[in-house]
């Protein structure tokens, strides 16, 4: 795109430890991958902004100057939504023309998060604004609650914006602390597989709102059950609740609550041992807490579509596997799994095999990528654009 001044890359993430916690300040790890969304723009000297996908039909055109619309449900409302919380901070007087391309037609790797937090750094890069990648994360993480709809955390825009392509993201929702752990010189190499299941989704029609009222509802009969003060909805969080005030209260409450509130608690003690299985070198281990994730996932979190759980079940036990679970909210999408490069070709193959011969509809949009860990979003030099 050598027409256009500023390129930025917006790589999508993958979490292989912490699913489904951040909305309830839990720890979550995660990486950033090597595919993503591109947007190439122009700065303009009035407030318009006009945009085309490569990857969606239509354009899309505003103004930054004029009070944020009402969502469209079509793919401008992330740019509005972009300019929807950046408004809430600074006045945006530039707008920019703009083309943006994403890389995989994949759900369940945060294309949404990828795809606002590159508009929120080009809405800034146009009007001047300096925001460190945490502001970032912050905004980002805001237009999609308050404007999209989304009742997310932060572990998407966090993955996405803080990444780097050799440590693990670990980060505490509750405090926003994190750290970026080095890949131990003595762990395995591993590729990261992406098994598309063939379903596309949107999680502001899918049931991730509702599970995470199921969460907070949780914590509020606990709170409840106890006779403590309650807080607001909005402000109720299972990570406020001691783990001993869970195991007091599991069998008082309907049995929905109960399992919701297992999984937190059962992810918050994963990704401690995953961190240290990280730090040390233990792929192994690594992995095999994924693959726990991913049962709990099922279990208690009760995600998962039948597709999901087919290839869940089919890439488990395959030699070279070390560990995986679903990616995203796990409604539809993907599944990913953290690979022996030795025989990724193998496990492509056996699990295109009994995937499709379970559900042969799926032959022509079942996929599967291969990518590696790479650093968050960012613009790209002149001489890489192309």
């Amino acid at each position: 795109m050598e027409n256009y001044q500023y390129h930025i890359f917006s790589p999508y993430r993958v979490c292989p430890l912490g699913a489904h916690v951040d909305h309830q300040h839990g720890l979550v790890t995660g990486f950033a991958i090597n595919k993503g969304v591109d947007l190439w723009f122009n700065v303009r000297e009035d407030s318009k902004v006009k945009l085309t996908s490569l990857s969606f039909e239509g354009d899309v055109e505003f103004d930054l100057a004029m009070r944020t619309e009402v969502r469209e449900k079509h793919w401008g409302d992330y740019a509005r939504g972009a300019k929807y919380a950046l408004k809430k901070r600074f006045e945006l007087s530039k707008g920019i023309d703009g083309v943006i391309k994403g890389s995989l037609p994949v759900g369940g790797l945060s294309s949404s998060a990828a795809v606002l937090i590159a508009y929120v750094m080009a809405f800034a890069k146009a009007n001047g604004i300096r925001l460190q990648p945490f502001e970032v994360v912050q905004i980002a993480s805001e237009a999609e609650r308050e404007y999209i709809g989304l009742n997310n955390g932060i572990l998407d825009q966090s993955c996405i914006a803080l990444g780097k392509k050799d440590g693990l993201l670990f980060l505490d929702c509750d405090t926003n602390d994190y750290r970026i752990i080095s890949r131990n010189p003595n762990m395995p190499e591993f590729e990261i597989g992406i098994f598309f299941s063939g379903l596309t989704r949107s999680l502001v029609n899918s049931d991730y709102n509702l599970r995470v009222y199921e969460c907070k509802t949780a914590a509020w009969n606990m709170l409840a059950y106890h006779n403590q003060p309650l807080k607001t909805f909005d402000k109720t969080f299972l990570r406020d609740i001691p783990k001993e005030t869970f195991d007091k209260t599991r069998d008082m409450m309907p049995l929905r609550f109960a399992r919701r509130a297992e999984h937190f608690y059962s992810e918050y003690r994963r990704v401690r041992q995953g961190v240290t299985a990280w730090e040390t070198g233990n792929l192994q281990l690594f992995g095999k807490l994924s693959f726990d994730s991913c049962e709990s996932s099922i279990h208690n979190y009760e995600c998962g579509s039948p597709e999901l759980i087919s290839i869940y079940n089919i890439m488990r036990p395959l030699q070279g596997v070390y560990g995986g679970r679903f990616s995203g909210a796990g409604f539809k999408g993907a599944v990913i799994a953290l690979v022996d490069p030795k025989y990724k070709e193998q496990i492509e193959k056996e699990l295109t095999e009994q995937y499709l011969k379970e559900y042969p509809e799926y032959t022509d949009t079942f996929k599967v990528y291969w990518v590696k860990p790479d650093d968050g979003a960012r613009f790209v030099a002149a001489e890489l654009r192309n």
